[in-house]
Order: C-alpha cells, then sequence, then structure tokens
C-alpha cells in the first residue's frame, strides 16, 4: 500500500474530504446566489433606464412629429456610452439611430429581447449583446431603445473567476489540511499500533503515549492504559497463583501420595489400612479447603459475585460467626466476644461471611497471649485471652474488625501477610494454606473497601472497612452494645 492510499484510508483524512465538499458546495452556493443577484440587479438597472428614454423619446414623437425625434435621436447618439436608438418605417428601413444591424426579426415583434448587435461607427466587425426594447409607434414607425450587456457580462466574469480561484485555494487548503491532519493523527494511531503489537507480543508492561492536548485520542490511551494495567495485574496474580499453587500444593499431594504408598507397603492389618485412609481423607479435606478458597477469591477477584449482592446487617453476620466459633475458641482456651449496632450492608453475604470467619479463625489459631514476664490479675488475664468480634457503622463505612491479643504480625511483614499462600514464620508450625487473608482482602476490594491490619498493643486487630449502605439498620444492638460467651 502505497503512503498516499494509507492516508486516503484513514478516517482524518476521509473526514476533511467530506467537510471540504461541503465547504465547497456551500461556497459555490453562496457565490451562484450572489452573481445571480448582481445580474439581476443589473438587469432591472437597464429596464428602468431604457423604460425612462422610452418615455421620453415617445413624449417627443408625439409633441414633435419624426423630425423632432431623429433630431433628438441624433443628439443622443452622440453622447459617449450612448444607448442604443433606432427608428423604423412600416416597411423595415431605418431613419435614423446608431444601431448597424440586428438579428432578423427584432424589429418585427414589440417587447424586451436579448439580441446581438453592430454599432455604426465601430471599427469592430464582432456581434454584441444588448437587451432592447422595441415599441410601435403611430403610424406604423417604431422606436428601438437598448443597452449593451458588455457590464453585465464583466461583472459575471469578474465573480466567475474569483469563484473559481476562491474553490481552487479552498480545495489547495483543504487538502493541505487533510494531509496535515490526517499524518498527525496517523503517526498517533502507529504509535498506539506499535505498542498493542508489542503487548500482543508478551510486552505487558507496554503503554499508550499520551499526549497534553487531553483530546479523544488522549482519553482513549488513557482509558486503554488503565485497562492494560488492570489486566498486567489479573496476570500477574495469575502466574503468582499459579506459581503458589505449583509450588505448595505439591507437598500436601506428595505427603497423600506416600501415605498411601506406605499404607499398601507396610499395612498389614485392617487397623492399619483404615488409619491410612483416615489420614488421607484428612489430607483430602484439607486440599478441597484450599482450591474451595481459591475459587471463593477467583470469584470476588473476578466480579463474578456481584450477582449474589443483596441488602443485609452486618451485625447478623458478626453474631452468626459468634455462635458458630465460640466453641472453637473455648477449646483453645480463649473467649469470644462481639460487639455489634446496626450497620446495613448491601455485598455477597456468603463472602462477607467467609471473610470475617476467616479473620476470627486466624485470632482464635494465632491468638494466644505470650507468657507474662509477672503474674497477671485475673480481669487482666482474661481480657488478654479475649477475642473481639466488632460489628459498626463509622460515618459512611461498615467496620467489621476482629481483635486478639497474640503474637500480632510484624509491621514490614504485614503487606506480604495478605499475598496467597504467604506463611510467615510464627504461623509455620500451624495448619493452615495461607489463603484466609487474600480472601478477606479480595472481598472487601470486591465491595469496594480494604482490609487493614493494625496493632492491638499487643495483639492484631484486623479489620474490614466496606461503604455502608444508606437506610435504618436492620437489626438491634446488642445488650449493652456487647455479647459475650458463657
Amino acid at each position: 500500500m502505497t503512503a498516499f492510499g494509507k492516508l486516503f484510508r484513514t478516517t482524518a483524512f476521509r473526514l476533511t474530504l467530506v467537510y471540504l465538499l461541503l465547504f465547497a458546495l456551500f461556497a459555490a452556493s453562496l457565490l451562484g446566489y450572489f452573481a445571480w443577484n448582481t445580474r439581476r440587479l443589473i438587469t432591472d438597472q437597464i429596464t428602468a433606464t431604457v423604460n425612462e428614454e422610452t418615455g421620453l423619446l415617445t413624449g417627443v414623437f408625439n409633441r414633435r412629429g419624426l423630425r423632432g425625434l431623429v433630431f433628438a435621436i441624433e443628439n443622443r447618439a452622440l453622447r459617449p456610452g450612448s444607448n442604443l436608438y433606432l427608428v423604423t418605417t412600416p416597411a423595415g428601413l431605418a431613419v435614423a439611430g446608431n444601431v448597424g444591424s440586428l438579428q432578423p426579426g427584432v424589429m418585427e415583434t414589440t417587447g424586451w429581447s436579448e439580441t446581438e448587435y453592430r454599432r455604426l461607427d465601430e471599427q469592430d466587425k464582432s456581434d454584441h449583446l444588448a437587451l432592447v426594447n422595441v415599441t410601435e409607434l403611430s403610424n406604423g414607425f417604431r422606436l428601438l431603445i437598448g443597452r449593451d450587456l458588455e457590464e453585465r457580462h464583466r461583472i459575471f466574469g469578474v465573480v466567475a473567476s474569483a469563484a473559481q480561484w476562491s474553490l481552487l485555494i479552498v480545495v489547495i487548503l483543504g487538502l493541505g489540511g487533510g494531509i496535515f491532519v490526517a499524518r498527525r493523527v496517523l503517526h498517533r494511531i502507529d504509535a498506539m499500533t506499535g505498542t498493542t503489537q508489542r503487548i500482543m507480543a508478551g510486552d505487558l508492561g507496554g503503554r499508550l503515549p499520551v499526549g497534553r492536548s487531553g483530546d479523544e485520542l488522549d482519553r482513549l490511551a488513557e482509558n486503554l492504559n488503565a485497562m492494560l494495567e488492570r489486566i498486567e495485574a489479573l496476570m500477574n496474580g495469575l502466574k503468582e497463583v499459579s506459581d503458589n499453587i505449583a509450588h505448595d500444593l505439591k507437598t500436601p499431594l506428595t505427603r497423600l501420595r506416600n501415605r498411601a504408598e506406605q499404607a499398601l507397603a507396610k499395612s498389614g492389618s485392617e487397623g492399619d489400612y483404615r488409619a491410612a485412609l483416615e489420614q488421607t481423607i484428612e489430607e483430602s479435606d484439607g486440599l478441597i479447603r484450599t482450591f474451595n478458597a481459591l475459587l471463593m477469591i477467583a470469584r470476588a477477584e473476578s466480579g463474578q459475585a456481584r450477582d449474589n449482592m443483596a441488602d443485609f446487617d452486618a451485625a447478623d453476620v458478626a453474631q452468626g460467626i459468634h455462635e458458630l466459633y465460640e466453641p472453637l475458641a473455648e477449646d483453645n482456651g480463649l473467649k469470644l466476644s462481639v460487639q455489634a449496632e446496626p450497620a446495613p450492608l448491601h455485598g455477597n453475604r456468603e463472602l462477607i461471611s467467609q471473610a470475617l470467619a476467616n479473620l476470627v479463625e486466624n485470632a482464635i489459631k494465632y491468638g494466644q497471649p505470650k507468657p507474662a514476664a509477672q503474674p497477671l490479675g485475673a480481669d487482666a488475664a482474661a481480657a488478654d485471652r479475649t477475642v473481639l468480634i466488632e460489628a459498626r457503622r463509622d460515618g459512611g463505612r461498615i467496620i467489621l474488625a476482629v481483635t486478639d491479643h497474640g503474637c500480632g504480625i510484624p509491621e514490614p511483614n504485614r503487606k506480604r501477610a495478605v499475598e496467597r499462600f504467604v506463611r510467615l514464620e510464627t504461623s509455620r508450625t500451624m495448619p493452615g494454606s495461607g489463603l484466609g487473608l487474600s480472601l478477606a482482602s479480595a472481598v472487601a476490594t470486591l465491595h469496594g473497601g480494604d482490609l487493614t491490619l493494625d496493632d492491638a498493643h499487643p495483639g492484631l486487630c484486623a479489620m474490614l472497612s466496606i461503604p455502608a449502605r444508606n437506610g435504618e439498620g436492620l437489626a438491634a444492638p446488642t445488650p449493652d452494645g456487647q455479647q459475650d460467651g458463657a
């Protein structure tokens, strides 16, 4: 494809041609209207002048007869730039005037007409065009008075020449401007195309160039760059998940296979086989929970869970989680309490409940207080062993928080602790998949909120902050703002 062909195929150049055609038609129409009005104005002036002279000379003929009319015409014919005059007998013979020749039949009909003529005293043998009026006098004589149309043709020629040059200038400037604009647009489009080709080749870090004009191409580039950043983040997350799955699930799968192989090789009794099967089932349940967590994270990050959004009260969720995990907390020597007030939300109740449950499980698992250097009082010891679930409204946001008094998470490690399959050194001896905080963060992001990890002095406060639903509270607050387990 030639450079001009490529240029012609651009939308900018085609639009320029369309605008050029429309402007040229408008200019031609305007000049045509001006020329027509100019022609009509000159014709009206000629008609008025000829009618006036016709009236005067007819009056002379009526008062003074043919001799007086001939004398008046000869005087007028001698003036510079005079009109055309001709008097003929009933037989068609010229009596007086400055007209040498006319087209045949002109004097035979009265009224207005355009005709070619020659003057008597002209050296030029070419014919001229005139607008004439033939009037019949008494006794069969006829009087012709006319005006040369050279002035009208000259003005029309000036207008036509101006129209031609104007259209030519419009076409040249339009084509030049179209080529300039199209080349600029084409240059930017080519830059965008090159970037997209590199992105398609695998360079997800490429971004479209954004100018400073703020035009539609810049806005398009900004939106595409935002989309590319989102795609890059999703692809990096997918790669990270794939790597984590390949690395972190390899160990339990290998352990599962080795136990099955060991059971086949060494077990000799039904009890040994049963114990091996129970261990295999336990390992399989752990893998199923891991995959379920991954699926829930994927649902949250992809936005599929938005289809199941509904209005509910976060206080009900907090109270339900408290009832569910209270026995587990007691088995671990902890006390689970809840503080809940009306907190209306619009979201996916299942995912928010699972996120809060993950935070509570982590608090129960890692919320054992550190041994005190000095014995504590009964009240202080009870407070250190309390895991608090909170549900409240803070301005335009709903807060779901779980606070424990365990070892906590050092501030440098909090960002890393939210990543998938990440388990800190203090948690490697505990069972788990490293997906609890990742799921909670994904659920918060799905609802337009965030997950925050703060110090509880001592311990950790994991807090979900989600935009609230406008409306009245759906649940009554718990007595005295607190519900404790027995």
